[in-house]
């Protein structure tokens, strides 16, 4: 059995995306609200931790996609497909230009996933055990997307970060009374 977890670049950029646009939000809360706010942000981040740990099995018999033990409780339960089901591969054209495919079945379609780490891997296993030919599909979005989202993200964070940092020696500044205090 191989397991294909998302990919790291993705993983990573959505999980540092979710704390440059959220973690502000305690720091500015009133006091009222601020330990509320720390932890819904928290928790927040364990549901996109959560949603960001999907992962592929892929064995000689069964494609399978789920979540680890830690999280599968809460999140929903995932998919299993026979791969002596697989009838053929169909590629459905998205709103933002780019490409998905399902696996049709007699009686149903299932997304493939295309966000894992080693996808030309699980392409190529695919094709080898059901005799498929993906040769064509590719990833859902190019690697530079990420990327980029990722560095954006990562110098969002750094300038709240840096931000906070700043607010916090100026209220020093004011509250002691100058450099001199």
């Amino acid at each position: 059995m191989s397991t294909y977890p998302m990919a790291p670049l993705i993983k990573y950029t959505l999980l540092i995306l979710y704390l440059a646009l959220v973690l502000p939000l305690p720091v500015l809360a009133p006091i009222a609200i601020k330990y509320w706010l720390l932890a819904a942000t928290l928790l927040g981040f364990l549901l996109v931790l959560a949603l960001v740990s999907e992962e592929v099995q892929l064995d000689s018999n069964s494609l399978k996609v789920s979540y680890p033990s830690w999280c599968r409780w809460f999140m929903r339960r995932g998919w299993q497909l026979p791969l002596a089901d697989i009838k053929a591969l169909l590629p459905v054209a998205t709103s933002q230009a780019g490409r998905v495919y399902y696996l049709r079945t007699k009686d149903a379609s299932f997304l493939l996933p295309q966000r894992v780490a080693n996808f030309p891997e699980l392409l190529a296993n695919l094709q080898r055990i059901t005799g498929i030919n993906t040769s064509s599909v590719q990833r859902l979005t190019p690697p530079w997307t990420y990327q980029l989202l990722a560095v954006l993200s990562a110098l969002l964070l750094a300038a709240e970060l840096l931000s906070a940092w700043f607010q916090g020696l100026s209220w020093q500044l004011v509250l002691g009374g100058g450099i001199n205090g």
